[in-house]
C-alpha cells in the first residue's frame, strides 16, 4: 500500500507522533489510533512513525481512513544526517546544553526554560548538530568531565559509547522536526522518542502538544533495562534490577528515559492517562498535576450482546482467560487456580483463548503444568478466537496478569454480560469496583484478587459461580458500568473536545486544508 503524503507546504489538523505502533503493528495502541482517526472524520490527521529498524515491522496492517492524509516513517537504526552547520565556535551552545544536563539532575528545576535555550537551536547554525557532537572538542571535554565526576563502575569505553548511543536518536528527532509538515496540533501517544519529538516541535513552533499514555513509558523501560543483557554489569551479582544494584550505565539509561519523559511532560497540555493510577504515576514522574486528566478507552457496544437469562438458568461453569500465552499474563497462575475451581466444582472448565506462538517455551510449560495437575480435559488451550463468539459461552472472565493498563477484554466481557475476576493491576480495580463515588454505587462487577495468588483467585471464582444471585448482581453491574462510562462514543466525544480546545488555542477554528 502506498503511503499518503502531503505536498510541500500543506498541513493537517493533527499530527500523530507514534513510536513503534500504527500503522505497521496491529492491536493495542495501534487499534486505538485507528479508531480515533476513523471516529473523528471531520479532522485531518498525519502520522510521523518512529521505529527501531525497517526489518522489525510488517507491511501496513490497516486500511487507512481517508482523513489520514500523511504518513512518514523514520528509523532509529538510521544515523542522523550531519548538517552543514557543523563546525565553528559553539561554546555558547555547549554551555546551554551543559546547563540543561545539570538541571536534569536537580528535581524541580525549570526544565521548560532550559529546554527552550538548549534544544530550540539543535541542528541550526547557532546550535549543536550531530557533526558537532561527533567531532567538536567540547563534546569530548564534557564527556570526560562527566565520566570523572559521576561514573563509578564501567570502563570509559563503555561510558563513551553509551553516551554516543543515547544522543544519536535525539539529534535524529531534531532533524525530523525540521521537516515535519505544518500540523496545527501535535499528539504523541507516549513519552520516549515520540514525546521528545513533540517537545521539540512544541518549543520551535509554539503549537499545542497533547500527550496520551496508555502505559507509562518510563516504567516499561525501567523493567526492560533491569533485565537487558546488552548492558554488561561490572559484577554479575549486581543484577537484581533494584535501583541500588544497577551499575552506572544501567542507571544512566534509566535516567535518560526519565529525563526525556520530563521534557514531554513539560511541553504537553493536556497530559492524558487511561485511569487514575497512571495519572498519579505521571504526576510522580514530573507531570504538572493541573494538566493531567483521565480519558478511559471505550468499546463498540454493538459488537457484543448480553444474552437474556431466565431466572432459573444456571451459570455456565466455564471460566475464560482471553489473552496471549505469555508470562506477563501468568497463565501458569490461571492453571493453578483452576485446580481449586475444579476441586470445588468438578464440572467446571477453564479455557485459555489466545495465541500461544509468541513464547513457545512458556506455552509448553503451561501445558505441562495442566498435565502434571491432572487437569487434562478441564483446562483447554483454544488458540485465537473471536471474543464476541467466546463470551456467550462463559460464566466468568479471568485475568491473572502481573501487569495491565486498561484491558479492553474486561470491558468487552462486561458488555457481553460476563462478570470478571482479575488481579489488582492497572485499572482492573477501577473497572470492576468503580472509580468515582457514583461509579462505585453501581456495585462490583466481579472480584479483584492479589497478583500471583491462585488460591484467592480460585475462591473468588467459585464464590461467583456457585451463588447465582451474586453472579447476576455482578453481571448487571458490569453491564451498567460499561454502558455508562466506557463506550467508544464517550471516548470520541472526550477527544473531540480535547482537539477542539487545542485547535482553537493554536489559531482559531479554520482547519488546515490537506488539498
Amino acid at each position: 500500500m502506498k503511503l499518503p503524503r502531503l505536498a510541500p507546504g500543506k498541513g493537517a489538523d493533527v499530527g500523530l507522533l507514534l513510536e513503534g505502533t500504527y500503522p505497521f503493528v496491529s492491536g493495542g495502541v495501534s487499534s486505538w489510533v485507528h479508531e480515533i482517526v476513523s471516529g473523528l472524520p471531520h479532522l485531518s490527521f498525519g502520522v510521523v512513525f518512529i521505529g527501531s529498524d525497517p526489518k522489525d515491522y510488517s507491511p501496513i496492517r490497516y486500511q487507512l481512513p481517508p482523513n489520514l492524509v500523511h504518513v512518514e516513517t523514520h528509523y532509529l537504526s538510521e544515523q542522523p544526517a550531519p548538517h552543514r552547520h557543523g563546525g565553528g565556535n559553539k561554546n555558547q551552545a555547549f554551555e546551554k546544553m551543559a546547563r540543561l544536563h545539570d538541571q536534569f539532575r536537580e528535581p524541580g528545576s525549570d526544565i521548560p526554560e532550559a529546554l527552550r535555550e538548549a534544544v530550540a537551536e539543535v541542528e541550526t547554525k547557532e546550535g549543536i548538530g550531530w557533526r558537532d557532537f561527533l567531532y567538536n572538542e567540547e563534546t569530548w571535554h564534557q564527556i570526560c568531565a562527566s565520566y570523572h565526576r559521576f561514573c563509578t563502575s564501567p570502563s570509559f569505553v563503555d561510558y563513551f559509547w553509551t553516551v554516543r548511543t543515547m544522543h544519536g536518536p535525539l539529534f535524529k528527532m531534531a532533524d525530523i522536526a525540521s521537516r515535519v509538515p505544518p500540523f496545527r496540533v501535535l499528539h504523541s501517544v507516549s513519552t520516549g522518542y515520540a514525546g521528545f519529538l513533540g517537545s521539540i516541535l512544541q518549543q520551535r513552533r509554539g503549537c499545542p502538544f497533547i500527550l496520551t499514555e496508555h502505559g507509562i513509558y518510563t516504567k516499561e523501560r525501567k523493567i526492560d533495562l533491569a533485565h537487558a543483557d546488552w548492558i554488561k554489569d561490572a559484577r554479575e551479582e549486581l543484577s537484581s534490577g533494584l535501583e541500588e544494584d544497577r551499575t552506572y550505565v544501567r542507571r544512566l539509561w534509566v535516567r535518560f528515559f526519565e529525563d526525556i519523559g520530563r521534557l514531554a511532560y513539560a511541553a504537553a497540555n493536556p497530559i492524558v492517562s487511561l485511569y487514575e493510577g497512571n495519572r498519579q504515576r505521571q504526576i510522580n514522574d514530573g507531570a504538572p498535576e493541573e494538566r493531567t486528566q483521565v480519558i478511559p478507552n471505550g468499546i463498540d457496544l454493538e459488537r457484543f450482546t448480553a444474552p437474556v437469562l431466565g431466572p432459573n438458568q444456571p451459570v455456565p461453569l466455564v471460566v475464560g482467560l482471553i489473552g496471549r500465552v505469555v508470562p506477563i499474563k501468568d497463565i501458569r497462575g490461571f492453571v493453578r487456580a483452576m485446580r481449586g475451581v475444579v476441586a470445588a466444582l468438578p464440572d467446571a472448565e477453564g479455557w485459555v483463548v489466545g495465541p500461544d506462538d509468541e513464547d513457545p517455551d512458556y506455552a509448553a510449560e503451561c501445558k505441562d503444568l495442566v498435565r502434571s495437575l491432572g487437569l487434562e480435559g478441564k483446562v483447554k488451550f483454544l488458540g485465537f478466537q473471536k471474543p464476541d463468539e467466546i463470551f456467550p459461552k462463559l460464566g466468568l472472565t479471568v485475568l491473572t496478569s502481573i501487569s495491565e493498563a486498561l484491558p479492553l477484554v474486561v470491558l468487552e466481557s462486561f458488555a457481553s454480560g460476563v462478570p470478571v475476576v482479575a488481579t489488582d493491576v492497572g485499572s482492573c480495580s477501577e473497572l470492576i469496583l468503580g472509580r468515582l463515588p457514583e461509579d462505585r454505587e453501581i456495585g462490583a462487577a466481579g472480584a479483584v484478587v492479589p497478583i500471583a495468588s491462585p488460591g484467592e483467585a480460585a475462591a473468588a471464582m467459585v464464590a461467583l459461580l456457585k451463588d447465582r444471585q451474586a453472579w447476576a448482581a455482578a453481571r448487571q453491574a458490569g453491564l451498567t458500568r460499561v454502558r455508562r462510562y466506557y463506550t467508544r462514543e464517550r471516548m470520541f466525544e472526550a477527544y473531540r473536545a480535547v482537539y477542539t480546545q487545542a485547535l482553537e488555542a493554536g489559531g482559531g477554528r479554520d482547519r488546515v486544508r490537506a488539498s
